[in-house]
C-alpha cells in the first residue's frame, strides 16, 4: 500500500529503522486493529496505534467517561466529562492523524457481537477489566483464527501477553491459550474493582504502551512475541519479569478434548 508524501515524512523514524522500514510502514498502513475498551488500557494504545500509522482502528466500549477516569485514561479531557468514551477517544485519535479510518461501537462487548468484530480485525487488543470478557474474546480470537494481545492492570501491577492458540509452536504444539494460562476466572469477590483497590496512573500508560508495542510488532513481523510468554510488571519494584506457560492438552478450546466449539456457553453470563 502506497505511502502518501505527508505520511512519508509523518512515519519517517519508522521507514529509516531496518526492522520497519517502508514495508513495515505499509503494513500497518493497511492493517485494521480492534481495541476492546478505551479506558485505562485503551487510552495510552489507542494514541500510539494511531501515531504509528495503523491505518484502520475499531474501537468498542460502552462507558462514559467520567471524573475519576481521567487520572490514567489521558485520550480523555476534563471538557470529555459525560461523553461515550468511544466518541472521546475517536475525536482524539482523528486530532492525532487524519490517515486512519475509525470504527466506534458504542457498546458492550458479548456473545453476539464478539465473532464478527474480532473476525474484521487482523490483531485484536484486549484492554478490558473483567475477567468474563477476556475469556470472550480469547475464544473469540481462537475460533476466529486471530492474534490476541491481552493486557491487564492491579494497582501497582500489570501483566501482558500474545495469544496465538490457532497457531503452532516451533516444537509442532499447538501455542497455549488464555485458558492455559487462566484455567478458572477467580471466585467473585477475591480482586477488588479499581475503584476500591485504587491504581497508579501512570502504569496504565506503560502497560497500554507496551500493548501497543506488541501490537504493532505483530503486525509488522520483528523480534520475538509475547507467545507463551507473560510479561509481569511491578511498579513498586520498578521490575519486569517473564513467566513461561504452556498449552494444557486439557483446556476446553483447544486442548485434545475441545468443549468449546462457538460462543454460546458466554451467552449464559453476560460480562459485568
Amino acid at each position: 500500500m502506497a505511502l502518501s508524501p505527508e505520511e512519508l515524512e509523518r512515519y519517517a523514524r519508522h521507514i529509516v529503522l531496518r526492522e520497519v522500514g517502508g514495508p513495515g510502514q505499509a503494513k500497518l498502513k493497511a492493517a485494521k486493529v480492534l481495541v476492546i475498551g478505551a479506558g485505562g488500557i485503551g487510552s495510552p494504545a489507542l494514541l500510539y496505534l494511531a501515531a504509528a500509522g495503523v491505518g484502520r482502528i475499531a474501537v468498542i466500549d460502552d462507558d462514559k467517561v467520567t471524573l475519576s477516569n481521567l487520572q490514567r485514561q489521558v485520550i480523555h479531557g476534563t471538557t470529555e466529562v459525560g461523553r461515550a468514551k468511544t466518541e472521546s477517544a475517536a475525536e482524539a485519535v482523528r486530532r492525532l492523524n487524519p490517515h486512519v479510518q475509525l470504527d466506534v461501537r458504542t457498546a458492550r462487548l458479548d456473545a453476539a457481537n464478539a465473532l464478527a468484530l474480532v473476525s474484521a480485525a487482523d490483531v485484536v487488543l484486549d484492554g478490558s477489566d473483567n475477567f468474563a470478557t477476556r475469556y470472550l474474546v480469547s475464544d473469540a480470537c481462537f475460533l476466529a483464527q486471530r492474534p490476541l494481545v491481552t493486557a491487564a492492570l492491579g494497582a501497582f501491577d500489570a501483566t501482558l501477553t500474545t495469544i496465538r492458540a490457532h497457531e503452532r509452536g516451533a516444537d509442532g504444539k499447538p501455542n497455549p491459550t488464555y485458558r492455559c494460562l487462566f484455567p478458572e476466572a477467580p471466585p467473585a469477590g477475591t480482586i477488588p474493582a479499581c475503584a476500591e483497590a485504587g491504581i497508579i496512573g501512570a502504569l496504565a500508560g506503560v502497560a497500554g504502551s507496551l500493548a501497543a508495542l506488541e501490537v504493532i510488532r505483530a503486525i509488522v513481523g520483528f523480534g520475538e512475541s509475547l507467545v507463551g510468554r507473560l510479561l509481569m510488571i511491578d511498579a513498586r519494584s520498578m521490575r519486569f519479569e517473564t513467566l513461561a506457560y504452556r498449552w494444557d492438552p486439557q483446556n476446553p478450546l483447544s486442548g485434545e478434548r475441545p468443549t468449546i466449539r462457538d460462543l454460546s456457553p458466554h451467552r449464559k453470563r453476560q460480562p459485568t
